[in-house]
């Protein structure tokens, strides 16, 4: 190493760089001084020695809280990376130790959270209560982001096929989408219903980031139709309620519906599209060079591999 690459790294304490990503992820010097239990001022002046030891302005600081420079995103960019790296050291060095201890960052997308990783995250806690899980729901071009960033260990959630190749990815579940529609709806009676169908009635959607959102405009699109999405909702029981009082019909996946089964009097329909079948995914950078607790996961979640007789 030169000598001044040494020098630079000398300057670069680890802790600075934990509360410059802290301070990025939540735009307030304040608010980051509150999640990491520091005063704003030691905050402040840890940002102002980090910006002293690159020779460059990180962020803009104004009234409504900070945002970040052109080399302030590139500083954030390398410092995930690197307390990425310092948090797979240590897990590989649990190894060691007695018992697996960590935790695990992850981010999911709704339909990930509300139809499979209750019971799968529950029998893992059981069988890891050393471990802990932080889960945070997002839309799934979110958490691709995330992963991507180094924001997250794991991701799990719809990749589309222009994401493919940007991260590693193994098979996690698969959903169907159906039509939910109010009793006695003029669909409800369909075995199986189209999406060109689907578009003659107002639509009550997820927010338009969600997979389901972007999959009905583009199959609109495709169509040559517009999409009559009057309302969109964060949440799958708003959606219900609102379809339930005759507001429109919606997509939601299969095994979610049928958790909904007591938010109102709904019934729901096969969509027969290709594109109804679903592969929810889990995501990671490089799934070898994850921590030891972060790899337990994934075990936990990855379906086994199943041999066919030959």
């Amino acid at each position: 190493m030169k000598s001044s690459e040494r020098s630079f790294a000398r300057r670069i304490d680890l802790t600075s760089l934990q509360l410059f990503v802290a301070v990025c992820e939540l735009g307030s010097i304040g608010r980051a001084a509150e999640r990491e239990f520091i005063a704003a001022s030691a905050v402040s002046k840890r940002l102002s020695d980090l910006e002293a030891a690159v020779d460059t302005a990180l962020l803009y600081r104004h009234s409504r809280g900070v945002t970040l420079t052109p080399a302030g995103e590139s500083l954030l960019h390398h410092a995930r990376t690197v307390l990425f790296g310092l948090e797979r050291m240590q897990g590989e060095l649990s190894e060691y130790a007695e018992g697996v201890r960590g935790h695990v960052r992850m981010h999911a997308n709704i339909s990930a959270i509300v139809q499979f990783l209750p019971e799968d995250l529950g029998a893992f806690a059981r069988a890891h209560s050393q471990i802990k899980i932080d889960l945070q729901e997002h839309l799934s071009p979110d958490v691709l982001h995330a992963v991507r960033e180094g924001a997250a260990d794991l991701g799990l959630c719809n990749v589309p096929a222009t994401a493919e190749g940007e991260l590693q990815s193994r098979p996690y579940r698969t959903d169907r989408l159906v039509l939910v529609v109010p009793q006695g709806h003029a669909l409800q009676a369909r075995e199986a219903v189209q999406f060109d169908e689907v578009l003659d009635w107002d639509i009550v959607g997820l927010h338009a980031g969600s997979s389901i959102s972007l999959a009905m405009r583009q199959a609109a699109a495709q169509a040559g139709r517009p999409l009559r999405q009057r309302i969109q909702v964060t949440g799958l029981d708003a959606m219900c309620r609102m379809i339930d009082n005759g507001l429109g019909v919606g997509l939601l996946p299969d095994r979610a519906f049928a958790l909904m089964q007591g938010v109102g009097r709904l019934a729901a329909v096969p969509l027969d599209e290709p594109w109804a079948l679903r592969a929810l995914q889990l995501v990671a950078r490089d799934f070898d060079a994850l921590p030891v607790t972060a790899r337990l996961l994934v075990e936990h979640l990855t379906p086994p591999t199943i041999s066919l007789p030959t």
